[in-house]
Protein backbone atom coordinates (compact mmCIF):
# COMPACT_ATOMS: atom_id res chain seq x y z
CA UNK A 1 0.00 0.00 0.00
CA UNK A 2 2.75 2.87 0.77
CA UNK A 3 4.06 0.66 -2.16
CA UNK A 4 1.51 2.19 -4.45
CA UNK A 5 1.39 5.25 -2.43
CA UNK A 6 4.95 6.19 -2.69
CA UNK A 7 5.36 5.79 -6.73
CA UNK A 8 2.35 7.17 -7.37
CA UNK A 9 3.12 10.47 -5.24
CA UNK A 10 6.86 10.13 -6.95
CA UNK A 11 5.54 9.79 -10.54
CA UNK A 12 2.65 12.56 -10.24
CA UNK A 13 5.16 14.79 -7.89
CA UNK A 14 8.79 14.08 -7.86
CA UNK A 15 9.60 15.14 -4.18
CA UNK A 16 12.78 14.34 -3.22
CA UNK A 17 13.38 11.32 -1.82
CA UNK A 18 10.34 9.27 -3.35
CA UNK A 19 12.28 7.30 -5.48
CA UNK A 20 13.12 5.23 -2.66
CA UNK A 21 9.96 3.56 -2.89
CA UNK A 22 11.55 2.14 -6.49
CA UNK A 23 14.28 0.56 -4.43
CA UNK A 24 14.13 -3.17 -3.35
CA UNK A 25 16.70 -2.48 -0.68
CA UNK A 26 15.21 0.38 0.77
CA UNK A 27 11.58 -1.47 1.27
CA UNK A 28 13.57 -4.77 2.26
CA UNK A 29 14.78 -2.42 5.44
CA UNK A 30 11.18 -0.92 5.67
CA UNK A 31 9.87 -4.37 5.93
CA UNK A 32 12.27 -5.86 8.19
CA UNK A 33 12.02 -2.65 10.85
CA UNK A 34 8.41 -2.89 10.61
CA UNK A 35 8.42 -6.62 11.30
CA UNK A 36 10.11 -5.65 14.22
CA UNK A 37 8.25 -3.14 15.54
CA UNK A 38 4.83 -4.86 15.21
CA UNK A 39 6.31 -8.03 17.06
CA UNK A 40 6.79 -5.40 20.03
CA UNK A 41 3.91 -3.54 19.83
CA UNK A 42 1.26 -6.68 19.27
CA UNK A 43 3.23 -9.78 20.51
CA UNK A 44 2.27 -8.98 24.06
CA UNK A 45 -1.18 -7.89 23.63
CA UNK A 46 -2.08 -11.53 21.94
CA UNK A 47 0.18 -13.22 24.15
CA UNK A 48 -1.98 -11.57 27.44
CA UNK A 49 -5.12 -12.43 25.14
CA UNK A 50 -3.75 -16.67 24.73
CA UNK A 51 -3.02 -16.55 28.58
CA UNK A 52 -6.63 -15.22 29.29
CA UNK A 53 -8.09 -18.00 27.39
CA UNK A 54 -6.11 -20.53 28.23
CA UNK A 55 -4.75 -21.59 24.99
CA UNK A 56 -1.53 -23.02 26.50
CA UNK A 57 0.69 -26.06 25.18
CA UNK A 58 0.20 -29.52 26.03
CA UNK A 59 3.21 -31.14 27.93
CA UNK A 60 4.41 -34.01 25.45
CA UNK A 61 4.45 -37.22 26.54
CA UNK A 62 7.00 -38.24 23.44
CA UNK A 63 9.15 -35.66 24.89
CA UNK A 64 11.67 -35.54 27.18
CA UNK A 65 10.41 -35.54 30.80
CA UNK A 66 11.78 -31.75 31.43
CA UNK A 67 9.24 -30.94 28.95
CA UNK A 68 6.55 -30.94 30.89
CA UNK A 69 7.36 -27.84 32.41
CA UNK A 70 6.49 -26.40 29.70
CA UNK A 71 2.79 -27.37 30.00
CA UNK A 72 0.45 -24.10 30.10
CA UNK A 73 2.68 -21.80 28.14
CA UNK A 74 0.64 -19.99 25.42
CA UNK A 75 0.56 -21.74 22.26
CA UNK A 76 -0.98 -20.42 18.62
CA UNK A 77 2.20 -17.50 18.93
CA UNK A 78 2.08 -18.34 14.95
CA UNK A 79 -0.83 -15.90 14.74
CA UNK A 80 1.96 -12.82 15.79
CA UNK A 81 4.68 -13.97 13.50
CA UNK A 82 1.99 -14.73 10.29
CA UNK A 83 0.22 -10.69 11.15
CA UNK A 84 4.18 -9.51 11.62
CA UNK A 85 5.19 -11.01 7.99
CA UNK A 86 1.85 -10.41 5.96
CA UNK A 87 1.35 -6.50 7.51
CA UNK A 88 4.88 -5.34 6.17
CA UNK A 89 4.46 -6.97 3.10
CA UNK A 90 1.14 -5.50 1.93
CA UNK A 91 2.73 -2.05 3.21
CA UNK A 92 5.88 -2.37 1.04
CA UNK A 93 5.52 -5.18 -1.63
CA UNK A 94 4.31 -4.72 -4.90
CA UNK A 95 1.02 -6.61 -4.55
CA UNK A 96 0.57 -6.83 -8.64
CA UNK A 97 3.66 -9.23 -8.58
CA UNK A 98 2.74 -12.57 -9.08
CA UNK A 99 5.19 -13.77 -7.15
CA UNK A 100 4.01 -11.90 -3.95
CA UNK A 101 0.90 -12.70 -4.71
CA UNK A 102 1.83 -16.43 -4.77
CA UNK A 103 3.94 -16.50 -1.40
CA UNK A 104 1.52 -14.67 0.41
CA UNK A 105 -0.83 -17.31 -0.42
CA UNK A 106 0.74 -20.16 1.05
CA UNK A 107 1.46 -18.07 3.99
CA UNK A 108 -2.51 -17.59 4.52
CA UNK A 109 -3.15 -20.93 3.17
CA UNK A 110 -0.43 -22.97 5.22
CA UNK A 111 -1.12 -20.54 8.46
CA UNK A 112 -4.58 -21.39 8.21
CA UNK A 113 -3.69 -25.27 8.30
CA UNK A 114 -1.85 -24.56 11.19
CA UNK A 115 -4.55 -22.47 12.64
CA UNK A 116 -7.00 -25.45 12.43
CA UNK A 117 -4.70 -27.82 13.83
CA UNK A 118 -4.02 -26.00 16.79
CA UNK A 119 -7.57 -25.16 17.55
CA UNK A 120 -8.56 -28.54 17.52
CA UNK A 121 -5.78 -29.49 19.66
CA UNK A 122 -5.77 -27.15 22.40
CA UNK A 123 -9.46 -25.47 22.45
CA UNK A 124 -11.68 -28.45 21.40
CA UNK A 125 -8.86 -30.83 23.75
CA UNK A 126 -8.39 -33.39 20.28
CA UNK A 127 -5.35 -35.43 21.46
CA UNK A 128 -4.24 -35.40 17.67
CA UNK A 129 -5.51 -32.18 16.31
CA UNK A 130 -6.86 -31.45 12.72
CA UNK A 131 -6.70 -35.31 11.11
CA UNK A 132 -4.23 -36.13 9.59
CA UNK A 133 -5.63 -36.98 6.45
CA UNK A 134 -7.30 -33.15 6.60
CA UNK A 135 -3.69 -31.31 7.04
CA UNK A 136 -2.10 -33.56 3.76
CA UNK A 137 -5.12 -32.44 1.75
CA UNK A 138 -4.40 -28.73 3.06
CA UNK A 139 -0.63 -29.24 2.05
CA UNK A 140 -1.32 -31.52 -1.46
CA UNK A 141 -3.48 -28.57 -2.29
CA UNK A 142 -1.69 -25.38 -2.07
CA UNK A 143 0.93 -27.50 -3.44
CA UNK A 144 -1.13 -28.51 -6.52
CA UNK A 145 -2.02 -24.03 -7.02
CA UNK A 146 1.84 -23.04 -6.49
CA UNK A 147 3.18 -26.15 -9.33
CA UNK A 148 0.25 -25.37 -11.75
CA UNK A 149 -0.02 -21.53 -11.44
CA UNK A 150 3.86 -21.83 -13.14
CA UNK A 151 3.41 -25.34 -15.12
CA UNK A 152 0.11 -23.76 -16.36
CA UNK A 153 0.56 -20.03 -16.62
CA UNK A 154 4.61 -19.10 -16.21
CA UNK A 155 3.28 -15.66 -18.13
CA UNK A 156 2.11 -14.68 -14.87
CA UNK A 157 5.91 -14.59 -13.36
CA UNK A 158 7.70 -12.60 -15.90
CA UNK A 159 8.75 -13.31 -19.49
CA UNK A 160 11.68 -16.03 -18.27
CA UNK A 161 9.48 -18.27 -16.58
CA UNK A 162 7.72 -19.92 -19.50
CA UNK A 163 11.45 -20.87 -20.39
CA UNK A 164 12.57 -22.03 -17.55
CA UNK A 165 9.35 -23.10 -15.90
CA UNK A 166 10.43 -26.76 -14.84
CA UNK A 167 14.01 -26.38 -14.69
CA UNK A 168 15.89 -26.03 -11.37
CA UNK A 169 19.70 -24.77 -10.50
CA UNK A 170 21.71 -27.73 -9.75
CA UNK A 171 24.29 -25.95 -7.02
CA UNK A 172 28.39 -26.75 -7.21
CA UNK A 173 27.68 -26.70 -11.06
CA UNK A 174 27.90 -24.63 -13.74
CA UNK A 175 25.99 -24.33 -17.01
CA UNK A 176 23.75 -27.35 -15.66
CA UNK A 177 20.07 -26.96 -15.08
CA UNK A 178 17.67 -29.78 -14.29
CA UNK A 179 14.91 -30.58 -15.79
CA UNK A 180 11.59 -32.04 -13.42
CA UNK A 181 9.78 -32.22 -17.00
CA UNK A 182 6.00 -33.38 -16.40
CA UNK A 183 6.71 -34.25 -12.77
CA UNK A 184 7.11 -30.52 -11.81
CA UNK A 185 3.93 -30.38 -10.17
CA UNK A 186 4.70 -33.45 -8.23
CA UNK A 187 7.78 -32.44 -6.86
CA UNK A 188 6.54 -28.96 -5.78
CA UNK A 189 3.74 -30.89 -3.92
CA UNK A 190 6.08 -32.86 -2.45
CA UNK A 191 8.86 -29.74 -1.88
CA UNK A 192 5.52 -27.56 0.10
CA UNK A 193 4.38 -30.94 1.99
CA UNK A 194 8.28 -31.58 3.30
CA UNK A 195 9.29 -28.52 4.73
CA UNK A 196 5.93 -27.33 6.23
CA UNK A 197 6.20 -30.99 8.25
CA UNK A 198 10.07 -30.43 8.44
CA UNK A 199 9.36 -27.12 10.70
CA UNK A 200 6.76 -28.88 12.85
CA UNK A 201 9.32 -31.10 13.73
CA UNK A 202 12.26 -28.19 14.58
CA UNK A 203 9.89 -26.61 16.50
CA UNK A 204 10.90 -28.61 19.61
CA UNK A 205 12.90 -26.28 21.74
CA UNK A 206 12.54 -22.93 22.79
CA UNK A 207 13.95 -20.58 19.94
CA UNK A 208 14.99 -22.90 17.72
CA UNK A 209 12.46 -23.35 14.56
CA UNK A 210 12.07 -19.75 13.96
CA UNK A 211 15.75 -18.84 14.62
CA UNK A 212 16.69 -21.41 11.94
CA UNK A 213 14.04 -19.67 9.90
CA UNK A 214 15.38 -16.46 10.37
CA UNK A 215 18.79 -17.40 9.35
CA UNK A 216 17.20 -19.34 6.31
CA UNK A 217 14.94 -16.54 5.24
CA UNK A 218 18.02 -13.75 5.58
CA UNK A 219 19.63 -16.25 2.77
CA UNK A 220 16.78 -16.41 0.46
CA UNK A 221 16.38 -13.10 0.61
CA UNK A 222 20.09 -12.46 -1.19
CA UNK A 223 18.96 -15.49 -3.44
CA UNK A 224 15.79 -14.02 -4.61
CA UNK A 225 17.51 -10.32 -4.61
CA UNK A 226 20.42 -11.66 -7.30
CA UNK A 227 17.91 -13.82 -9.10
CA UNK A 228 15.35 -10.80 -9.89
CA UNK A 229 18.75 -8.68 -11.17
CA UNK A 230 19.73 -9.02 -14.33
CA UNK A 231 22.92 -8.11 -13.72
CA UNK A 232 24.30 -10.24 -10.76
CA UNK A 233 22.00 -13.38 -12.39
CA UNK A 234 24.18 -12.66 -15.27
CA UNK A 235 27.13 -12.87 -13.74
CA UNK A 236 26.71 -15.86 -10.80
CA UNK A 237 25.31 -17.62 -14.21
CA UNK A 238 21.74 -18.04 -12.39
CA UNK A 239 18.38 -18.37 -13.74
CA UNK A 240 16.83 -14.92 -13.67
CA UNK A 241 13.50 -14.09 -13.06
CA UNK A 242 12.62 -11.03 -13.83
CA UNK A 243 10.39 -9.44 -11.18
CA UNK A 244 11.96 -12.44 -8.00
CA UNK A 245 13.82 -9.59 -6.27
CA UNK A 246 10.36 -8.56 -4.86
CA UNK A 247 10.50 -11.87 -3.03
CA UNK A 248 13.42 -10.46 -1.22
CA UNK A 249 10.86 -7.77 0.30
CA UNK A 250 9.02 -11.02 1.74
CA UNK A 251 11.92 -12.54 3.08
CA UNK A 252 13.28 -9.09 4.94
CA UNK A 253 9.80 -8.89 6.97
CA UNK A 254 10.24 -12.41 7.64
CA UNK A 255 13.80 -11.89 8.83
CA UNK A 256 12.28 -8.99 11.23
CA UNK A 257 9.10 -11.39 12.18
CA UNK A 258 11.27 -13.87 13.34
CA UNK A 259 13.78 -11.46 15.26
CA UNK A 260 10.61 -9.85 16.94
CA UNK A 261 8.86 -13.63 18.05
CA UNK A 262 12.12 -14.86 19.14
CA UNK A 263 12.33 -12.28 21.57
CA UNK A 264 9.41 -14.01 22.99
CA UNK A 265 10.30 -16.99 21.69
CA UNK A 266 14.17 -17.59 23.55
CA UNK A 267 14.19 -19.84 26.44
CA UNK A 268 12.49 -20.05 28.71
CA UNK A 269 9.53 -19.15 26.18
CA UNK A 270 6.84 -16.84 26.94
CA UNK A 271 5.09 -18.41 23.83
CA UNK A 272 5.29 -21.01 21.37
CA UNK A 273 4.78 -20.32 17.57
CA UNK A 274 2.46 -23.98 17.43
CA UNK A 275 1.51 -25.38 14.07
CA UNK A 276 -0.04 -22.21 12.94
CA UNK A 277 3.51 -20.57 12.55
CA UNK A 278 5.39 -23.61 11.99
CA UNK A 279 3.76 -25.23 8.65
CA UNK A 280 3.23 -21.15 7.42
CA UNK A 281 7.00 -20.74 7.85
CA UNK A 282 8.04 -24.15 6.67
CA UNK A 283 5.80 -23.60 3.18
CA UNK A 284 6.83 -20.56 2.61
CA UNK A 285 10.45 -21.23 2.71
CA UNK A 286 9.48 -24.30 0.89
CA UNK A 287 7.28 -21.89 -2.06
CA UNK A 288 10.61 -19.79 -1.84
CA UNK A 289 13.15 -22.15 -3.25
CA UNK A 290 10.19 -23.66 -5.77
CA UNK A 291 9.78 -19.66 -6.75
CA UNK A 292 13.35 -18.75 -7.50
CA UNK A 293 14.32 -22.15 -8.89
CA UNK A 294 16.45 -23.22 -6.45
CA UNK A 295 15.01 -26.65 -5.27
CA UNK A 296 17.94 -28.62 -5.05
CA UNK A 297 19.44 -25.46 -2.57
CA UNK A 298 17.07 -26.56 0.04
CA UNK A 299 18.31 -29.65 1.47
CA UNK A 300 21.33 -27.21 2.18
CA UNK A 301 20.26 -23.93 3.17
CA UNK A 302 17.60 -25.96 5.27
CA UNK A 303 20.01 -28.54 6.39
CA UNK A 304 18.84 -28.29 10.07
CA UNK A 305 15.12 -29.07 8.89
CA UNK A 306 16.40 -32.04 6.79
CA UNK A 307 18.75 -33.45 9.79
CA UNK A 308 15.55 -33.00 11.96
CA UNK A 309 13.77 -35.06 9.34
CA UNK A 310 16.11 -37.28 8.32
CA UNK A 311 16.14 -38.69 11.98
CA UNK A 312 12.63 -39.19 12.43
CA UNK A 313 12.74 -41.39 9.31
CA UNK A 314 15.98 -43.01 10.35
CA UNK A 315 14.32 -43.45 13.83
CA UNK A 316 10.92 -45.35 12.78
CA UNK A 317 12.14 -47.07 9.94
CA UNK A 318 14.85 -48.51 11.51
CA UNK A 319 12.64 -49.55 15.16
CA UNK A 320 10.03 -51.18 12.65
CA UNK A 321 12.54 -53.35 10.58
CA UNK A 322 14.40 -54.64 13.37
CA UNK A 323 11.29 -55.29 15.27
CA UNK A 324 9.77 -57.06 12.51
CA UNK A 325 13.44 -58.87 12.36
CA UNK A 326 14.45 -59.61 15.61
CA UNK A 327 11.37 -59.33 17.57
CA UNK A 328 12.59 -56.06 19.67
CA UNK A 329 12.64 -52.32 18.63
CA UNK A 330 15.78 -50.74 18.17
CA UNK A 331 16.66 -47.58 17.86
CA UNK A 332 19.66 -45.19 16.47
CA UNK A 333 18.89 -41.99 18.43
CA UNK A 334 18.09 -41.83 22.19
CA UNK A 335 15.23 -40.07 20.95
CA UNK A 336 13.71 -38.39 17.53
CA UNK A 337 13.50 -35.67 16.08
CA UNK A 338 17.37 -34.65 16.59
CA UNK A 339 17.29 -32.06 19.45
CA UNK A 340 15.53 -34.38 21.79
CA UNK A 341 18.72 -36.78 21.33
CA UNK A 342 20.78 -34.35 22.43
CA UNK A 343 18.84 -33.62 25.28
CA UNK A 344 18.80 -36.99 26.52
CA UNK A 345 22.54 -37.04 26.20
CA UNK A 346 22.77 -34.70 28.72
CA UNK A 347 22.86 -31.21 27.17
CA UNK A 348 20.86 -28.38 27.73
CA UNK A 349 18.29 -26.76 26.07
CA UNK A 350 19.89 -23.39 25.31
CA UNK A 351 23.02 -25.09 24.58
CA UNK A 352 21.65 -27.15 21.65
CA UNK A 353 19.36 -24.29 20.09
CA UNK A 354 22.64 -22.08 20.08
CA UNK A 355 24.38 -24.75 18.19
CA UNK A 356 22.27 -25.50 15.79
CA UNK A 357 21.73 -21.82 15.16
CA UNK A 358 25.83 -21.71 14.45
CA UNK A 359 25.17 -24.69 11.79
CA UNK A 360 22.27 -23.17 10.37
CA UNK A 361 24.83 -20.36 9.82
CA UNK A 362 27.03 -22.39 8.16
CA UNK A 363 24.76 -24.37 5.94
CA UNK A 364 23.50 -20.56 4.80
CA UNK A 365 27.51 -19.78 4.30
CA UNK A 366 27.73 -22.63 1.99
CA UNK A 367 24.66 -22.12 0.54
CA UNK A 368 25.56 -18.97 -0.74
CA UNK A 369 28.99 -19.89 -2.23
CA UNK A 370 27.45 -22.52 -4.48
CA UNK A 371 26.90 -19.94 -6.66
CA UNK A 372 30.56 -18.69 -6.83
CA UNK A 373 31.77 -21.58 -7.20
CA UNK A 374 29.96 -22.57 -9.95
Amino acid sequence: MLYFLGTYIYRHFKPPGFGLFHAITFRMAAAAVTALFLSFVVGPAIIRLLQRKQIGNRGKTEAPKNHLSKEGTPTMGGIIILMNVILPVLLWGDLENAFILMILLVTVWMGMVGFFDDYFKVVKKYRKGLIARYKLIGQIGIGLIIGGAIYFHPEWFGKNMAEFRTLTTVPFLKNVNFDFSWLYIPVVVFILTATSNAVNLTDGLDGLAIGTVGVVALTLALVSYVSGNAIFAHYLNIIHLPGADELAVYCAALVGGALGFLWFNAYPAQVMMGDTGSLALGGAIGALCVLIKKEFLLPIVGGIFFAETISVILQVGWFKFTKKRYGEGRRIFKMAPLHHHFEMKGLAEPKIVMRFYIAAVILAIISLTTFKVR
